[in-house]
């Protein structure tokens, strides 16, 4: 039930950031100032539900290499760098939170077995 819980919580996420970055926050109207806390809770479910131990590194490696792609300047690709760009940003404000929560799972396992 958790994985599962955890799989909709990264869809759902992926799917608002996809959406807000191609139409813009606007198309979900009052809602729109929402979607930051939406993300977070949504990243947090991801780190908390979806990654097992075995997945940390290769969970957190993905993450750099996607907060990476956020940074980069997307503007300068005609027609669909814009949104594609915020497409990125989204992505990583989703991923984001669920690198804190693995990579504090990380620092914990690494403790423990001190």
């Amino acid at each position: 039930m958790e994985q599962k819980i955890g799989s909709w919580a990264f869809i759902i996420g992926v799917v608002i950031a996809i959406i807000a970055g191609l139409l813009g926050v606007g198309v979900f109207g009052p809602v729109a100032e929402w979607i930051p806390l939406v993300m977070l809770i949504l990243g947090i479910l991801i780190g908390l539900l979806n990654i097992s131990d075995k997945e940390i590194t290769t969970f957190l490696v993905a993450v750099i290499a996607l907060l990476a792609a956020s940074g980069v300047s997307w503007a300068l690709i005609p027609t669909i760098g814009v949104p594609l760009g915020n497409i990125f940003i989204n992505i990583a404000s989703l991923m984001a939170p669920a690198a804190i929560i693995v990579g504090i799972k990380a620092v914990w396992n690494l403790a423990r077995t001190a």
